[in-house]
C-alpha cells in the first residue's frame, strides 16, 4: 500500500526540521496504513474494543517508524512503517495471548494433518478429509483455519508454528539492511525456488488468492468481492494454501 499523502516532501521537511507539528501531521495521515495493516491480517473492527486495542498498537509503531526512518537505506517510507505497524501489532497479539491455547493447539493440529495427507495422497487434502483424519467437526476445521490466518500464518512466517514463535519472519531471518550474507542469500534463494515449486502444486483458486493477497496487496475483504466469496471464507482459503505449502515443502 502506498500511503495516499505528500509524504516525500513532508518527510524530507520533518527529517531537515525534526518539527514537532510536521510529525504529528505525518502520523495522522498514515492512519489508513494501520487499519490497512489490520486488514491484511484479517482483524476487523467487529472485534470492538479488542480493534481499538490493535489499532492502537499499530499507531505506536507508526510513530516510531516516523521517528526512526532514515531515506539512507534506500526503502520508502512507507514501506519501512508497514513493517514496523505490523511487527507491534503481532508483538502485542504474542504477548498478550490473544490467541487461545486451544486455538494455537487446534491450528497445530490441522498443520500435522495436512503434511501427513499430502504425504499420504500425494495432493492437496480437502477440509472433510482433514476433519475425518483428526476426528474433528468441519466446521472447527474451517474456524482453526481462519484463526491462524488472522496471526500466524503467512508466506511471511512460514515456520512459525512449528518452529515457535520466538523464531521472527522470514523477511527477519534471510534480511539484513546493512550487509548480504552469503549463506542467507542462498537460503532465500533456495526458500523461493521451493515455494515457486509447491504453489504450482496448488489449485487455482489458492493460486490466485495468493496472487491477489501478496502481489495485488489486496486486502481479504477485496478478494471476498473479486471472487464472490465472503471475507471469513477468504481467510479459510488463504491459511489451507499456506498450510498446504508448508506441507509440500517438507515432503519434497
Amino acid at each position: 500500500m502506498v500511503l495516499q499523502i505528500d509524504s516525500i516532501s513532508l518527510m524530507d521537511q520533518y527529517l531537515v526540521t525534526r518539527s514537532p507539528e510536521l510529525r504529528e501531521q505525518l502520523v495522522l495521515q498514515s492512519v489508513p496504513l494501520v487499519h490497512y495493516i489490520l486488514g491484511r491480517l484479517g482483524i476487523t473492527a467487529e472485534l470492538g474494543s479488542d480493534y481499538e486495542d490493535l489499532v492502537n498498537q499499530g499507531l505506536l509503531g507508526l510513530i516510531d517508524a516516523v521517528d526512526r526512518y532514515d531515506p539512507k537505506h534506500g526503502t520508502r517510507f512507507s514501506t519501512y512503517a508497514g513493517l514496523r505497524v505490523r511487527g507491534k501489532i503481532l508483538d502485542y497479539l504474542r504477548s498478550s495471548d490473544w490467541w487461545s491455547r486451544s486455538a494455537r493447539q487446534r491450528v497445530r493440529l490441522i498443520q500435522k494433518a495436512v503434511t501427513e495427507l499430502w504425504a499420504l495422497f500425494q495432493r492437496e487434502p480437502t477440509e472433510p478429509e482433514i476433519a475425518r483424519h483428526l476426528g474433528m467437526a468441519l466446521d472447527d476445521v474451517q474456524t482453526g483455519m481462519g484463526d491462524s490466518n488472522r496471526v500466524l500464518v503467512s508466506l511471511d512466517s512460514i515456520s512459525e508454528i512449528d518452529q515457535g514463535e520466538d523464531e521472527g519472519s522470514l523477511h527477519e531471518r534471510l534480511g539484513d539492511e546493512n550487509q548480504i550474507d552469503p549463506s542467507d542469500a542462498m537460503e532465500e534463494v533456495d526458500m523461493k525456488r521451493a515455494m515457486v515449486s509447491a504453489i504450482k502444486q496448488l489449485s487455482q483458486r489458492e493460486q490466485l488468492i495468493l496472487s491477489l493477497y501478496y502481489y495485488d496487496e489486496l486486502t481479504f475483504k477485496d478478494i471476498g468481492k473479486v471472487m464472490g466469496i465472503t471475507e471469513s471464507r477468504v481467510c479459510q482459503l488463504h491459511a489451507r494454501a499456506i498450510l498446504n505449502l508448508k506441507a509440500v515443502i517438507k515432503n519434497e
